[in-house]
């Protein structure tokens, strides 16, 4: 499975930002879709994850701002980020399970700065 991210960039304390991924190769039912970040010097941390039936689960720092989304038949994921602070900046990481399989696309970076 392969994972071509987009989105991120430099946004102001309080913006928005829209992070983007696309899966392709062998996927099959069941599988699920999300977002991981690593802050500089700490290790990579669940943001939140969606599976193909709609089930979803945030991390406790998301508090409301994030939405995630996806589109089972294109094998996207959306990330929604609203109210964005300083602390939100990171690496963030799309991820990819099925099959008891973990799937990382390359890191796009966030930062969140005045």
């Amino acid at each position: 499975v392969q994972l071509q991210a987009s989105g991120g960039g430099l946004v102001q304390p309080g913006g928005s930002l829209r992070l983007s991924c696309a899966a392709s190769g062998n996927i099959f039912s069941g599988n699920v879709m999300g977002w991981d970040r690593q802050l500089r010097g700490q290790e990579r941390e669940l943001v939140a994850w969606m599976m193909n039936n709609g089930a979803v689960k945030y991390a406790d720092f998301v508090q409301g701002r994030f939405t995630i989304s996806r589109d089972n038949a294109k094998n996207t994921v959306d990330l929604q980020m609203n109210s964005l602070k300083p602390e939100d900046t990171a690496v963030y990481y799309c991820h990819f399970m099925q099959r008891g399989q973990k799937y990382w696309g390359r890191g796009t970076q966030v930062t969140v700065s005045s």
